[in-house]
């Protein structure tokens, strides 16, 4: 009696758990539990602003790239991986690079012509274009804007916990495989790491994810995209 006593509350510890565990993440995927928002200055961090404002509208290009991946956030485009002639998917679909390429157009930069000028230059630098560029999706492949990051950005801490190096407009990468992409937002949590915008299909596309991606992918990139670079002007 007692072992069957024991191994009926163990089931039901395990059930309870289970059922937790489930809600926790449907919660956390759907953003039911909603957790206050913190800026840098609650941090004591100090916001970096660009020194160029490529557009010439007044917004330096750090937070124009924010705005253009906010904006696309709040259009929340279906998630859809297709092959687009003339490159670009109709505005209410996308993925992950649709949002970094977008955020880049709203800072006044083509991230699709930058990226193409330079796998025509160096295609060999760029493994997964496989000799044969192609300008309609090779900026659309989160493999290649990786070589481009690593070759024309800034890199910084790859450690989500070391607050002080994450500003808003960043761009940041997932996985060892390169399998994600996204744009850090001005938004913190309440232990001070940046909220990020990104497109995985979620239902809110500007949310506190940057850890949870982190542990499940590891972040392997972080940028800061100061200008164009001369060979490609």
């Amino acid at each position: 009696m007692k072992k069957a006593a024991c191994g009926g509350r163990l089931y039901y510890l395990l059930l309870v758990f289970a059922i937790t565990a489930g809600s926790y993440a449907v919660y956390t995927y759907y953003n039911i539990l909603k957790n206050k928002v913190y800026s840098l200055e609650d941090f004591g961090i100090q916001r970096i602003y660009s020194k160029n404002d490529y557009n010439n509208n007044g917004i330096d290009d750090y937070t124009d790239i924010l705005l253009g991946a906010r904006k696309d956030a709040e259009n929340a485009p279906v998630y859809r991986s297709a092959y687009y002639a003339g490159g670009y998917p109709p505005e209410d679909e996308g993925v992950c690079t649709d949002t970094v390429w977008r955020a880049f157009l709203n800072a006044g930069y083509i991230l699709r012509d930058l990226v193409d000028a330079d796998v025509v230059i160096n295609c060999d630098l760029y493994p997964n274009v496989n000799g044969t560029p192609d300008k309609n999706i090779d900026f659309r492949r989160v493999k290649n804007l990786k070589v481009f990051f690593d070759r024309y950005a800034e890199s910084y801490t790859l450690d989500p916990y070391d607050i002080h190096q994450w500003q808003p407009g960043d761009i940041v990468i997932f996985g060892y495989d390169y399998c994600h992409i996204g744009i850090i937002s001005d938004k913190r949590n309440k232990d001070g790491v940046a909220f990020l915008i990104h497109n995985s299909g979620q239902p809110l596309r500007e949310e506190n994810a940057l850890i949870r991606w982190h542990n499940l992918h590891t972040i392997t990139g972080h940028y800061r995209f100061e200008n164009i670079p001369e060979l490609l002007k």
